[in-house]
């Protein structure tokens, strides 16, 4: 059986598989990668939009800088009350218009804020931008923009201000500022209320988007109101100081984005490209089905792609060996079955050709000897391959091995013929002997020693079956006094079909199947089952190039387990059987 021809498609109720997977190369970047990009750069992001938008930091310059005109108003307007109200009565009293007007152009001039003067009647009569006249104007026009200014900046500089006009709240539901040719007290509500004695402030915007902050204080003489002052400002200050800082964070981002960028990658790269390598070889060693793809080994790793290129590793070695181990079997069983088949064939034939009734019944002794014959074989064959699929459903639990010998020495001791080699027991008196194993599969390996001792023991012999606790392990020993076993051939004995046997035994008595299956059911359980020769003085024996023995002997090694609470059944009750 060749098992690059194993059928894996098709079969009934297996779930389908997946797409072949893709080439390490084939993607330029893989779904790996790009989630850890996203989780490495995704809260960089955000922290970086929230820092962007900086509402708070501009409310508070915005307040700060409300609170600040109207500080300089009220200086400037109380400087007003004293110079620019002439004596007399204040009912009849008005501001002079030229005193005013040098005072605000000389008090302003240094703050870079624009001062309007209203009259007790509202009318404008002094504004720090322009000189008035009797029944002049204020001339506006549009400038041009400055000559050398590149558009590419223009329109840079004026997306930057929608964008943050569309980010800072309250700017759209703030009052439209619009320049007016005559203004009055009646277009601004702070100073009404400064007229009526009371400072107010507003928040305007322009129609670029720029805010107009502005405060209003009435002008007074000894509690007389005589007019209101306004000053206003515009943002241009505050926003520049916004972008001041947004520019820093911007550079802060930028080499914090670039590390994080590079990280990520890194740790995209030194986790993705390894498991696509392993994926693309597994998926590679899945189509070929042979040993020329190997799994990639990590050595320099030492991490958990490491241990899962390892582990992957020794996976697909231990499952080669199993297909190599599978096409032995298969090899082994057919040569096994071609003996008999040829003997019975040869049997059948030569009966068909004579008439000697002996000769005749001669033959179909030997058929009927052949016919049994197959018949352990196979099943045998079919307890072997059913073997491993069985060890996987069973889980190993605690077996009381003291009570199990017993039982089995009592079977024996029951069912034993006259002459038949006697069994001893050489038990602890006191402790548990709890082993962890599948029960059933235990006593199968026990009979099979047991059976194997008394095929090569004399008879009336003696087989001497021992157990011990140690720590964390429990041993089981049984020995035979027969000729022991032929130097070198200590592991060979448990391969499947070994067939050497005792002197004497009729040939196909046994498959040669059961060491190697006794030896699979212990590995299963964490154990160990191995073969040697008990030294001693007796000649003549198998041993005898290494020096005589008096026996063989097969040492089974188990996990221990222990159990709380009662105590076993028997426990106590050691010594020799």
């Amino acid at each position: 059986m060749n098992a690059a021809g194993m059928d894996t498609g098709g079969a009934p109720g297996r779930r389908p598989r997946r797409a072949a997977l893709a080439a390490p190369g084939g993607r330029r970047f893989s779904r790996l990668t790009l989630r850890i990009l996203a989780i490495g750069i995704f809260p960089l992001a955000t922290i970086f939009g929230g820092l962007m938008y900086l509402g708070v930091y501009e409310r508070s310059l915005v307040d700060g800088r409300l609170a600040a005109l109207d500080t300089e108003a009220r200086m400037i307007a109380g400087a007003l009350g004293e110079t620019a109200v002439p004596a007399g009565d204040p009912a009849r009293t008005e501001l002079e218009i030229e005193t005013a007007r040098k005072v605000l152009r000389r008090l302003v001039k240094p703050t870079q804020v624009r001062a309007r003067l209203f009259a007790r009647n509202g009318a404008l009569v002094a504004d720090s931008r322009s000189l008035l006249r009797p029944g002049g104007a204020i001339r506006q026009e549009t400038l041009p923009p400055p000559e050398g200014s590149s558009r590419v900046l223009r329109f840079l500089r004026e997306s930057y201000d929608w964008f943050f006009f569309l980010l800072s709240r309250g700017r759209d539901r703030a009052e439209v500022y619009r320049e007016q040719p005559y203004e009055s007290a009646a277009d601004f509500e702070e100073v009404r209320k400064a007229l009526g004695g009371e400072g107010g402030s507003a928040v305007r915007v322009s129609e670029r988007g720029r805010l107009i902050l502005s405060a209003a204080i009435p002008v007074q003489h000894y509690k007389t109101v005589y007019g209101a002052l306004m000053l206003s400002i515009s943002s241009a200050g505050i926003d520049r100081s916004v972008r001041e800082v947004r520019q820093d964070i911007v550079q802060v981002f930028g080499i914090v984005f670039v590390l994080s960028l590079l990280l990520s990658l890194y740790l995209a790269r030194a986790i993705s490209r390894p498991i696509a390598r392993l994926a693309a070889a597994a998926e590679r060693m899945r189509r070929l089905r042979t040993r020329s793809t190997a799994i990639p080994a990590f050595p320099g790793r030492r991490d958990e792609i490491g241990d899962l290129a390892a582990v992957l590793g020794d996976l697909t070695t231990e499952l080669f060996d199993r297909m190599d181990a599978i096409e032995r079997f298969a090899a082994d069983v057919s040569h096994e079955l071609k003996n008999p088949l040829s003997s019975l064939r040869s049997a059948v034939e030569t009966a068909a050709r004579i008439d000697d009734p002996e000769k005749q019944k001669q033959l179909m002794a030997v058929i009927e000897q052949d016919v049994d014959r197959l018949d352990r074989l196979i099943t045998d064959i079919a307890n072997a391959s059913r073997l491993d699929a069985e060890l996987a459903r069973l889980a190993p639990g605690p077996v009381d091995l003291r009570r199990l010998l017993q039982t089995l020495a009592e079977v024996h001791r029951a069912t034993a013929r006259d002459g038949a080699p006697e069994i001893r027991l050489e038990l602890p008196e006191r402790g548990s002997l709890i082993a962890q194993a599948v029960e059933d599969r235990l006593v199968q390996v026990l009979q099979n020693l047991i059976a194997n001792a008394m095929s090569f023991s004399p008879p009336q012999g003696i087989i001497l079956i021992a157990a011990t606790a140690e720590k964390d392990s429990v041993t089981v020993t049984v020995e035979d006094e027969g000729p022991g076993i032929a130097p070198g051939k200590e592991e060979e004995i448990f391969e499947r079909f070994y067939s050497e046997r005792p002197a004497g035994e009729a040939f196909g008595r046994h498959s040669g199947l059961g060491l190697s299956i006794s030896r699979q059911i212990v590995e299963a359980a964490g154990g160990t089952l191995c073969a040697g020769n008990i030294p001693g003085d007796i000649p003549g024996n198998m041993g005898e190039p290494d020096g005589p023995v008096r026996g063989a002997r097969f040492t089974i090694t188990l996990p221990r387990m222990f159990r709380t609470g009662a105590r076993m059944p028997g426990e106590g009750a050691g010594g020799t059987a």
